[in-house]
């Protein structure tokens, strides 16, 4: 049962005015919002925010599904926009950079995983919207007008690269892009399986095809071969429910990239993978999955996770699907429309992500 979160609102000394969409409780339903932003600090970037793409984290978050919001909640964390100002020791970006900012905003900056560019394990990272900083002030997200953030936390966006697909690339494109690189899933003429077609799988299908994978969806859904093959550009597609292609698999993948979040069965996927083949999950399952170690002993096979990824392997991404042309499949929609886009989210009803045209559709009188 959904819980609702504590009433938390930020006091600023020389606040900046801001406005945007936020759940007031976890029914999760979105309306106009005016609140507050930070100055501008020594460190920070502040941008105009121009797209948002829509992720289930959001909805979950919204809804308080995982039992800690903090309303009002502004979600949002796949934001794009440009450069407004620049705090006086900020190096890296100037007005007018296009920019963006993904899953956090904010670390520790002193534990093993912040020293090794592992930002998103750290144990104190704060997430972009609905989380609360060091200071104990609550973090906005990106269904509003404006962002401030720490330089550290803030991503370029290259010129070739359009700004409303860029946004979802800071969540789903680096939550699959991490564990191709990180798992050695990224080597020309490897073997890869997607399991799932949706916002995340969509996206691991065209990052392997980039990397040179020849790339199997597998689904339960026999009507998404044609897309898998013909529009996103996968190899072969693999019906999981069908007994006689998953027995002819068998042994054939170097690795799985696992995107589905509800519970599924997990032992017929490691009977397809080679030895020493790797069974990656970056969708976050709620139930316990049952898999017996002996499937794992017969082959050296790893099953193992992953959550989205460093500020620094985010840039490397990001530059990555600038230069091989990778974009995510979206549908552009306006603010007002965000309450609708959610319940289509929970249908399914997408492809393959909602992103929201910020900049030219919420307005103070919205």
């Amino acid at each position: 049962m959904a819980t609702e979160g504590k009433v938390v609102e930020p006091e600023f000394e020389h606040p900046k005015k801001a406005f945007g969409y936020a759940a007031r409780d976890s029914s999760g339903v979105l309306s106009p919002f005016n609140f507050s932003r930070r100055e501008t600090g020594e460190k920070d970037v502040a941008f105009k925010v121009l797209y948002c793409g829509i992720c289930h984290s959001d909805l979950h978050m919204a809804r308080s599904e995982w039992g800690n919001s903090i309303y009002p909640l502004v979600p949002g964390h796949e934001l794009v926009g440009v450069v407004t100002e620049v705090g006086n020791k900020v190096v890296k970006f100037k007005v007018g950079d296009k920019v963006g900012v993904g899953y956090m905003v904010d670390s520790c900056r002193s534990c093993q995983n912040c020293d090794d560019n592992l930002e998103n394990y750290c144990p104190e990272y704060t997430v972009t919207g609905g989380g609360i900083y060091r200071d104990g002030t609550v973090t906005y997200g990106g269904y509003s007008d404006s962002m401030v953030t720490d330089e550290h936390y803030v991503i370029r966006i290259p010129d070739s690269l359009p700004l409303d697909v860029a946004g979802p690339l800071l969540c789903a494109g680096i939550t699959v892009y991490s564990p191709l690189r990180y798992y050695g899933l990224d080597k020309p003429g490897m073997n890869i399986g997607v399991v799932g077609l949706g916002g995340l799988g969509h996206m691991a299908v065209k990052f392997a095809k980039a990397l040179g994978a020849n790339v199997t969806v597998i689904s339960t859904s026999p009507n998404k071969e044609k897309e898998a093959i013909e529009h996103l550009g996968a190899d072969s597609f693999l019906i999981s429910r069908d007994p006689d292609q998953m027995q002819a698999a068998i042994g054939t993948l170097d690795g799985i990239i696992d995107t589905v979040s509800a519970s599924h069965p997990i032992l017929p996927l490691v009977s397809i993978l080679k030895s020493h083949g790797k069974l990656v999950m970056v969708g976050g399952v709620s139930k316990p999955l049952e898999l017996p170690v002996s499937s794992l002993l017969r082959g050296r096979k790893l099953v193992a996770g992953s959550l989205i990824g460093g500020i620094k392997e985010t840039q490397e991404m990001i530059d990555f699907a600038a230069e091989h042309n990778v974009k995510p499949e979206i549908e552009i929609v306006p603010i007002d429309y965000i309450n609708t886009a959610m319940e289509r989210l929970i249908k399914a009803d997408v492809k393959y992500r909602f992103v929201i045209d910020i900049g030219n559709t919420l307005k103070p009188s919205s």
